[in-house]
């Protein structure tokens, strides 16, 4: 099992650029597929940025060009950089992570992870 601590969100202004911080901890935590979900209120959640253990990576495509996903050495800590923000990121960000050794790459890995952190709020004002 993974344990998975969120960190990071605030509010900014459109245009602006926060980074979220998921720890991740726990028995082979570097063998996880992980994710950055996001959900705003009367919205479905929707997956924000995947990458597997191949390190392949998926972008929702209202993201494209301003997030990135990548993770820190020994892969106990996920990043979600974002730039450019938008009034419509706002949301509760979440990490997520299937696994351990998870063999599905990110074209194929659905949108029900096991494993979720508590969440960060992200807003942007105009």
């Amino acid at each position: 099992q993974v344990r998975l601590v969120e960190s990071g969100g605030g509010s900014v202004q459109a245009a602006g650029s926060l980074k979220l911080s998921c720890v991740v901890s726990g028995r082979d935590a570097d063998t996880y597929c992980m994710a950055w979900f996001r959900q705003a209120p009367g919205k479905e959640r929707e997956a924000v940025a995947k990458i597997d253990r191949y390190g392949n990576i998926y972008y929702v495509d209202s993201v494209k060009g301003r997030f990135t996903i990548a993770q820190g050495n020994a892969k106990s800590t996920l990043y979600l950089q974002m730039n450019n923000l938008k009034p419509e990121d706002t949301a509760m960000y979440y990490c997520a992570a299937d696994g351990p050794f998870c063999g599905v790459r990110v074209s194929i890995w659905g949108d029900s992870p096991t494993y979720w952190g508590q969440g960060t709020q992200v807003t942007v004002s105009s």
